[in-house]
C-alpha cells in the first residue's frame, strides 16, 4: 500500500500561485494513478485534476482547467499541482488520492489518501 502525505499548502492573495506536493512512502507509487481532490466548508470533495500511471494522460475539472496542472516524479514519488491565477473560491482543504484500478477521473475509484493540506485564496 502507498501512503500519502501533503505539503505546501497556504494562504494566498486572489490571482497568486502555489505548487502543492504529496509524498509518498513506498515503492510502488508508480502503480497507482493518481489525483487531487479538494473540499470546501459545507460542499462535497470534488476531483480537480487526475493523472495516469506514467504521467503520460491527465484530466481537469471544468472549474480549474487552464489554470491548474498536475504532474508526477515517479522517481521521487511525488505527485505536484501547480495551482495560477487563484480565486477565492479555490479555498479548501486539498488531498492527493491514488487509485490501483488505473486512470480514472471518477472520485468514488479512489481509495487511498492523504490528510490534506489547506489553501486559502484572498480576494
Amino acid at each position: 500500500q502507498v501512503q500519502l502525505v501533503e505539503s505546501w499548502g497556504g494562504l494566498v492573495q486572489a490571482g497568486g500561485s502555489l505548487r502543492l506536493s504529496c509524498a509518498a512512502a513506498g515503492n510502488i507509487f508508480g502503480s497507482y494513478a493518481m489525483a487531487w481532490v479538494r473540499q470546501a466548508p459545507g460542499k462535497e470533495r470534488e476531483l480537480v485534476a487526475a493523472i495516469s500511471r506514467g504521467g503520460g494522460a491527465t484530466s481537469y475539472s471544468d472549474s480549474v482547467k487552464g489554470r491548474f496542472t498536475i504532474t508526477r516524479d515517479n522517481a521521487k514519488n511525488t505527485l505536484y499541482l501547480q495551482m495560477n491565477s487563484l480565486k477565492p473560491e479555490d479555498t479548501a482543504v486539498y488531498y492527493c488520492a491514488g487509485t490501483f484500478r488505473g486512470f480514472s477521473d471518477s472520485l468514488q475509484d479512489y481509495n487511498r489518501w492523504g490528510q490534506g493540506t489547506q489553501v486559502t485564496v484572498s480576494s
